[in-house]
């Protein structure tokens, strides 16, 4: 089943449909606005493109409307575009289609690398010998030409098919600049050599000021061609990686599931099978230990069921007959047998995955600024050239002359420094981020930082540990606490319940080596019973404790109920026929949270507690960290939320006019991560959680989250510092290359020195503290 929603060629009249198209040939942001632009131009049509995700969702109605209809206006603009193949539904697990998408993924990619690694390869030592006039032996000028020439011409190819593309099409981006660019300082470096006097034996690079005090015809700007052309493709070759991985989201999600599963056939025999085989109807088993195959209703058997993988939330289920479960859910009791109510794409699994898919679709486009300004910057440097040329031709000057002081004008005007604004800033912002235990995916995930207002807390393994723990124990008088937990923690000990093994681990780090029980017996849904030490010792619910006429004594009853009040799970203790104690289990409370939510309020935040857990345990977590209490900007606690419903919070806290950022780690936390104008995902959490955020926090402490937020926000400040100073001098110096007092050779330096300024900016952010 696909998880894209398509229809066939034919919409009748009135009748409205969706498709989502993959788009071929993006290389900048203006790429996407512009196939965006000419879609909505179609009557009846409404479109959004991400550049980031490479897909165009496509709304439109008409009877004489089709998808290639769609498909046609797309490549008549100069792009490609198809109907992405399905995402599979069923099954789970990495299989061969997983492997081909990989592979394709990685072929994809492997042209631009070659391209790269040729264009590193070649322009170090063209640039070498133009900055270093002891490298700049006899004829070292035919050298340069000789490694400069399959840089501007194989490794720049991109941009020079992508200007060929956009002027097709009347329209400029940074490619059109680049190309133009690096061609003009080609072409006049091989125009010099071959007509002027930089081919002679012995020349060395002149250095004049004006054109009048030089013709240009011995000056050569190999170094430029090739150096611009490899910081631009290192560039694109590290955004094209990371947009590769737009998908992984959803193939976390579907690698949740359980590939195999065993049906019962009739006369109680047993057949594995496919999961992608299971029929509504079909009763399968579910062994502890084992995946639950897909959604349904329990007919047989009880146990308790971990839907960690997929809520976030730690308290497992007890499940018996009648109650319904969930696909990619764990079975850590007894054996069960499944009756399949839904599959393939109407799991809750796929619902999910589809609700990722959306919220990535409709995430706003990050316009990068370079871009915006390139559409109109580029046509007017070109503009500006020419008119350039043409003036000191009327004047008089010569074909030379006019000539140098049209190439210093695009020379100066090479998008050297725009290109390396973000790409150095970024380096230096995510390589300081890793040693501090946050990753950026790029640069579009800075701009959200700056704007974000709200932040909303996902409370299992983000607030808390995310594990089940012994937090207090309360004994009967008379009753030793060490003998308590021995006894108590030894019979746990035989148990695989997550309540069980929190007991046990509990008591193991208090007392030390446990006992081994003579006897044990597990009571699902109950608790445990046996024999250790010569006693019989009973573990679980008060209502296993009333099965045998032992009731809990006054201290005890308070204590328990005390415990469930604060949302924590009381469990009584008993042997010899008296309740000896009432232990307290809950997922407790990160160190660090209470310290964490104090530097978030301080970057002007507002915290606000999200979970499925009840009212009295969300109290409870937000109390311990500081969200409750009276203030502005103190916070609030939303609990009882369904997985599927944690996107509609987002969007509700959206449309009361927030910027919100999500802070999550499961599973069902992924679209609500991708929906958020900034998503957060703990690197503890699941891979669906980490893949749809924009920001992994590796060490899963909660602190990292304002280091991540302030970290992006000084990257991004960086950026913009970059940009601006790469435009600034574009402003004061072509003027001066039009009028003639700049040489190309003093264009190519000044050129060379906006990129010295943009890279020494960008790191200074190595110094970035954590606190």
């Amino acid at each position: 089943m696909s998880l894209t929603r398509t229809t066939g060629p034919d919409v009748g009249p009135g009748a409205a449909a969706e498709v989502e198209l993959a788009i071929g040939g993006m290389t900048c942001a203006s790429c996407a606005a512009r196939i965006e632009k000419k879609l909505n131009r179609m009557e009846g049509v409404e479109a959004t493109v991400n550049y980031a995700t490479e897909k165009a969702k496509v709304s439109y109605q008409g009877a004489d409307l089709s998808v290639q209809d769609l498909i046609a206006t797309v490549e008549a603009t100069g792009y490609t575009a198809e109907e992405p193949a399905p995402i599979r539904t069923a099954g789970g697990g990495r299989d061969a289609d997983d492997d081909a998408r990989a592979d394709a993924d990685a072929e994809a990619l492997r042209p631009l690398r070659e391209r790269l690694i040729t264009a590193v390869v070649l322009a170090v030592p063209v640039i070498a010998m133009a900055m270093v006039p002891a490298l700049q032996f006899d004829n070292w000028q035919w050298l340069s030409l000789t490694l400069a020439a399959p840089v501007v011409t194989y490794a720049a190819w991109p941009f020079h098919r992508a200007a060929w593309t956009n002027a097709r099409h009347g329209a400029a981006t940074m490619d059109t600049l680049i190309s133009v660019g690096t061609s003009a300082a080609f072409l006049w470096s091989v125009w010099a050599l071959f007509f002027g006097t930089a081919g002679m034996t012995g020349m060395t690079h002149p250095f004049e000021l004006t054109i009048s005090r030089s013709d240009g015809a011995g000056n050569i700007y190999f170094e430029a061609a090739a150096g611009v052309t490899a910081f631009i493709l290192a560039g694109r070759y590290f955004e094209a990686r990371a947009k590769r991985k737009a998908g992984a989201a959803l193939r976390a999600l579907m690698e949740l599931g359980a590939r195999e599963v065993t049906v019962l056939r009739e006369g109680g025999r047993e057949v594995t099978v496919p999961t992608g085989e299971l029929k509504i109807g079909d009763r399968f088993v579910v062994r502890p230990g084992e995946k639950i195959a897909t959604d349904g209703v329990v007919v047989e058997g009880s146990s308790a069921v971990d839907a960690s993988m997929l809520t976030g939330e730690s308290m497992p289920v007890e499940v018996a007959a009648s109650d319904s479960v969930t696909g990619a859910t764990l079975n850590v009791g007894g054996r069960l047998v499944v009756e399949a109510t839904r599959i393939g794409s109407d799991t809750q699994l796929a619902r999910m995955a589809r609700m990722v898919e959306d919220a990535q679709n409709g995430k706003a486009q990050a316009q990068r600024l370079a871009d915006k300004i390139s559409a109109v910057f580029v046509p007017v440097v070109i503009g500006l050239a020419l008119a350039t040329l043409a003036f000191w031709l009327i004047s008089g000057a010569g074909m030379t002359a006019a000539f140098t002081a049209g190439v210093a004008v695009l020379i100066i005007a090479c998008p050297c420094a725009l290109g390396l604004a973000t790409p150095t800033a970024l380096m230096v912002g995510t390589g300081r981020g890793a040693q501090l235990g946050v990753l950026i995916k790029g640069p579009e995930v800075l701009e959200s930082t700056r704007r974000v207002d709200t932040i909303v807390l996902d409370k299992t393994g983000t607030v808390t540990t995310g594990r089940m723990t012994l937090l207090g124990v309360h004994t009967a008088e008379g009753t030793d606490e060490k003998e308590l937990l021995r006894l108590a923690g030894a019979l746990e000990h035989a148990s695989e319940h997550p309540i069980a093994r929190a007991i046990a681990d509990g008591a193991a780090a208090r007392v030390g080596t446990l006992p081994v029980p003579e006897d044990f017996a597990n009571l699902p849904g109950l608790g445990v019973q046996g024999m250790v030490e010569g006693r019989a010792v009973l573990v679980g619910r008060p209502k296993l404790l009333a099965e045998w006429e032992i009731h809990l004594p006054g201290e005890l009853e308070a204590a328990r109920r005390a415990a469930e009040a604060a949302g924590r799970t009381a469990i009584a203790v008993a042997w010899d026929g008296e309740a000896r104690a009432v232990l307290e289990v809950a997922d407790a409370v990160k160190d660090t949270s209470p310290e964490a939510i104090a530097r978030l309020r301080a970057l002007g935040l507002t915290p606000i507690l999200l979970t499925g857990d009840n009212q009295a345990v969300a109290a409870s977590v937000a109390a311990a960290v500081g969200i409750t209490g009276v203030g502005v900007g103190v916070g609030q606690v939303i609990a009882d939320v369904m997985p599927e419903d944690k996107v509609e919070v987002i969007k509700r806290l959206q449309a009361e006019g927030r910027t919100v950022a999500m802070v999550g780690d499961g599973v069902n936390d992924a679209a609500a991560l991708a929906q958020a104008d900034l998503g957060l995902a703990m690197g503890t959490g699941t891979d669906a959680a980490i893949e749809a955020a924009d920001l992994t926090l590796v060490t899963g402490d909660l602190n990292t989250t304002a280091t991540a937020i302030r970290l992006a926000r000084r990257t991004l400040r960086t950026i913009r510092g970059n940009l601006f100073w790469a435009f600034a001098y574009n402003v004061a110096a072509i003027p001066l290359a039009a009028a003639g007092l700049l040489s190309p050779m003093i264009a190519g330096a000044a050129m060379a020195f906006s990129s010295v300024f943009v890279v020494g900016n960008s790191l200074r952010l190595r110094g970035f503290k954590a606190v």
